[in-house]
C-alpha cells in the first residue's frame, strides 16, 4: 500500500512536521515522491517507523537510533523480540508499582501500618530493571552472573534509609558536579569529591569495588546515550566532565 505524509502521521499518532524532520536527517525517506512534489511512503517505511519509536522509547537519540537501522547486521525480527523483551519489563514493572500504590492505599484506608520495606520494594525492582536494561548483558559478561545477582539481592535488601540515601547522594554528586564545572577542573577539589560521592553512591548497589571498574563506568557514561542524556540533561557536558574526573580520581 502507499501513504500520503498525513496517512502515515495519523497510523503512527505524530506530526507531518516530524515526518519532515525525519526525512531532513535520512532516518526515514520516503518511498517515492509523487510528480505533484509530495511524499509517498509503502509498509517498509511503516515497519521502519514503528522502529523508530520502539527505539525512542527506550530513550535513544535519533543518532543511535540512525545507526542502528543503517547497520548490515540489523535484523527487523531480532529486533522486534528484543522490543517485546523489554516492554514486558517495563510491564512488570508498572504492575508492581500499582500493587504498591494499591498496598498503600489500603493501608491509609484501613488504619494499619504499611511495613516500610514494602514502600520501597516497587522502586528498588524499578532500579534493577533499569540496570539490566543500560548495561547489564555488557556486566555480567565481564564480572559474572553471581556477582551481578548478588548486586541485584543487595539492592533489593535496601532499607528504607538506606534508598533515601541512596536517591539524596543522586542529587548530591550533580549538585557537586556543576559546582566542579563551575570551577572549570576536572581535577579540582570539587570534582573529586564528586567522584568520592560517586563512589558511595555505588556502594549501595555494587556488590564490589575496583578503580578499574569505575573508571570504565565513566568512560561508558560518554559512549552509551542513556547515560550520557541522563547527566547531560542536567548540563552540557557533565557526562564527559565527570569520565575525565573519575580518570584522575582512580589514579589515586
Amino acid at each position: 500500500m502507499e501513504y500520503s505524509i498525513k496517512d502515515l502521521s495519523e497510523i503512527a499518532g505524530i506530526t507531518t512536521r516530524t515526518l519532515r524532520y525525519y526525512d531532513e536527517i535520512d532516518i526515514l525517506k520516503p518511498a517515492k515522491i509523487s510528480d505533484s512534489g509530495y511524499r509517498i511512503y509503502s509498509d517498509n517505511e511503516v515497519d521502519l517507523l514503528q522502529q523508530i519509536l520502539f527505539y525512542k522509547e527506550l530513550g535513544l537519540y535519533l543518532k543511535t537510533i540512525k545507526d542502528i537501522l543503517s547497520s548490515p547486521s540489523f535484523d527487523i525480527l531480532e529486533a522486534l523480540y528484543n522490543h517485546k523483551e523489554n516492554l514486558l519489563k517495563k510491564r512488570q514493572m508498572i504492575d508492581l508499582l500499582i500493587n504498591n500504590v494499591e498496598k498503600t492505599i489500603e493501608s491509609k484506608e484501613r488504619g494499619y501500618k504499611m511495613e516500610n520495606k514494602d514502600k520501597f520494594e516497587g522502586f528498588k525492582k524499578e532500579l534493577i530493571d533499569k540496570n539490566e536494561e543500560i548495561y547489564g548483558s555488557e556486566i555480567r559478561k565481564k564480572y559474572g552472573e553471581n556477582t551481578i545477582d548478588k548486586s541485584n539481592a543487595k539492592i533489593m535488601g535496601m532499607t528504607q534509609e538506606d534508598y533515601n540515601n541512596f536517591k539524596q547522594l543522586e542529587k548530591e554528586i550533580i549538585d557537586t558536579l556543576n559546582l566542579a564545572m563551575d570551577e572549570g577542573d576536572s581535577k579540582g577539589k570539587f570534582a573529586m569529591k564528586a567522584c568520592e560521592l560517586h563512589k558511595k553512591w555505588l556502594s549501595y548497589t555494587w556488590n564490589f569495588y575496583s578503580k578499574e571498574a569505575h573508571r570504565n563506568l565513566g568512560e561508558m557514561y560518554t559512549q552509551d546515550e542513556r547515560f550520557k542524556k541522563y547527566y547531560d540533561d542536567n548540563r552540557k557536558g557533565m557526562a564527559e566532565f565527570l569520565r575525565d574526573a573519575l580518570i584522575e580520581f582512580t589514579k589515586k
